[in-house]
This record gives structure tokens, C-alpha cells and sequence, in this order.
């Protein structure tokens, strides 16, 4: 009877064992599955960048770093505006962050919106504007023509290429009847240049620029009021990606989705960045450097 006894034991013993075993190779399997898709997921992001636009330069190097922090591969590719957008739209750039809606890049959009993701604005506030010291005694452009001798009869404006010098030249200048000024055009250092030393010497001045831009942090500044909108209304701000980017990478989806940057935030980053006679090609440790000194800034962006 013992003995039946101690078999009994040793076969429910064993059928213990082996469903334990049983048990634990299904566990080890879920955890190498996980481990396997965990793996697999892509890491590795690109993200395009508009050639001579600071803004989304800018906010580029602050989510590549960002993302770097979080385990990403992330690659800056630079280009014009065009091959930027036709290339997220083909998937060779996983996204972008610098395209202007309503007006600015609006054939962009409507070209490649089937293939494209449109994440939402991060600013608001992006308008083209005639500028001057923030003491001069005139507050919009109507008020420029009758005082254009306290300004030396000068507009300083930037390429002459420039959308903004078009709009300055074919809208501004003949709605406000400033065709008696001179509108100089020359490049956009020699207008910082020029308004730099304008207001060190405590002279009036009048520039073309726009928002957003180092300028504003670097610089006792205002814009003039536009009453009859000949630069038209205020944008926003948009980042967009390619098809698919939503489901390779919904964590950075949503973090891009929820980003937001308030234009004074933004100057004060552009302003250590571009601000400076150095010929600087990688702004890693600046960006870094002003990343440390608004953390509790740079935190909110994946919490």
C-alpha cells in the first residue's frame, strides 16, 4: 500500500514538473517574442530640414537630441523647402518641421497631402513684418511715409529674390505710398548689420524680417502695424511626416503632435544659435548647452 502510496506521489511529483516546465517555456517564449518586436522596431529617424530657414533648423536640432535621449537614430538632412516636402512624401525624410500653413507652403500641401501627415502647428505666430526700433515715434506703416526723414528716407531690406522683399516691393511700398524711400536690398547679414549699428547709435531704422527670428531676443524691436495686411496675416507653424510614420512610431507621433513653442522661447534659442560672427556647421553643444539651461522646458516635450 506504501508503495502504491510513494508512486502515486512521484507521478503527480512529475506532472507538477512537466506543466511548471511547460508553463515556464511559454513564459521564456512570450518574454523572446517581446524581446524579438521589442528589437524590431525602427529606430532610426530622419528628419528634413528647409535650407536657410533658422526656425525649423532650430526646433530640428532640439528633437534630434531629444530623441537621441529616448534610444533614436536621428539624422538632419538639409534641402529647399520643395524637395523637402517631395521627398517626406516619397519617404526618403520620416518628417519635417517647418511648414508654413495657411499661406507660405500652401501648394505643398495640397501637392503632396495624400502622402504626407500634417502633426498639427507648434507656433503661431510666424508673419512677415517692416520693423523698427522699439523707441521710434511711429507705430504702423500708414504712419511711415509722412515720417520717412526719420529714418533717412530708407527701407533696409534683405536678398532681393526674397518672397518678403516681393511683398515689400509689389504690395507695401505702393499701398503706403513709400515709392519716394529708398527700398536697398543687399542679404539679410548686411540687414542685421545695419540695424545692429542703427540702434547702437541710437538712430531710427527701418528693416524688412520676420517671425520668427533671433532678432526680436537680440534686439530692442517692434514691428510696425500692417492695417491693410499687405504681408499678409499671421501663420502657423506645422510638422509633418510621411504615411506610416504615425504607426512605425506613435510615442513620437503623439510627442510631436503635442509640442508647442511660444515665439520668445524660440528667439532665445535662435539667438545663441545664429547670433555670432563664427562660422559654426554643427550646433550640437549650443543647442545642448541651452537645452541644460531650460530643462524643466525641454522635459514637457515627452511627458
Amino acid at each position: 500500500m506504501k508503495r502504491n502510496l510513494f508512486k502515486g506521489f512521484a507521478v503527480a511529483a512529475a506532472a507538477t514538473l512537466a506543466l511548471a516546465a511547460c508553463a515556464s517555456d511559454a513564459e521564456n517564449g512570450s518574454q523572446t517574442t517581446d524581446e524579438t518586436s521589442a528589437a524590431e522596431a525602427p529606430k532610426d529617424i530622419t528628419i528634413g530640414v528647409f535650407n536657410g530657414w533658422p526656425e525649423g533648423e532650430a526646433v530640428s536640432y532640439i528633437w534630434k537630441l531629444v530623441l537621441e535621449d529616448e534610444g533614436y537614430d536621428v539624422d538632419l538632412q538639409y534641402a529647399d523647402a520643395g524637395p523637402v516636402f517631395a521627398g517626406v512624401a516619397a519617404g526618403d525624410y520620416d518628417i519635417a518641421l517647418d511648414g508654413w500653413l495657411p499661406f507660405t507652403h500652401e501648394s505643398y500641401f495640397e501637392e503632396f497631402g495624400d502622402d504626407i501627415i500634417d502633426l498639427g502647428s507648434w507656433n503661431d505666430d510666424a508673419k512677415l513684418t517692416l520693423t523698427v526700433n522699439a523707441d521710434a515715434p511711429i507705430d504702423s506703416i500708414a504712419e511711415l511715409g509722412e515720417n520717412s526723414e526719420l529714418f533717412g528716407d530708407r527701407i533696409i531690406g534683405i536678398e532681393p529674390g526674397a518672397g518678403l522683399t516681393k511683398a515689400t516691393q509689389e504690395n507695401v511700398i505702393p499701398t503706403y505710398g513709400l515709392e519716394h524711400m529708398d527700398f536697398v536690398t543687399s542679404s539679410t547679414p548686411a540687414m542685421l548689420a545695419e540695424l545692429s549699428s542703427k540702434i547702437d547709435s541710437g538712430e531710427n531704422v527701418v528693416v524688412t524680417l520676420w517671425r520668427p527670428h533671433w532678432a526680436y531676443d537680440a534686439f530692442d524691436i517692434k514691428d510696425l502695424e500692417d492695417p491693410e495686411l499687405t504681408l499678409g496675416e499671421a501663420e502657423s507653424i506645422h510638422s509633418f511626416a510621411r504615411t506610416g510614420f504615425d504607426t512605425d512610431f506613435p510615442e513620437v507621433t503623439e510627442w510631436i503632435k503635442n509640442f508647442r513653442m511660444d515665439s520668445d522661447t524660440l528667439f532665445s534659442l535662435e539667438n545663441v544659435m545664429y547670433n555670432t560672427d563664427e562660422d559654426i556647421s554643427d550646433y550640437t553643444d549650443i543647442v545642448r548647452s541651452w537645452m541644460d539651461e531650460n530643462a524643466d522646458w525641454v522635459a514637457g516635450l515627452t511627458s
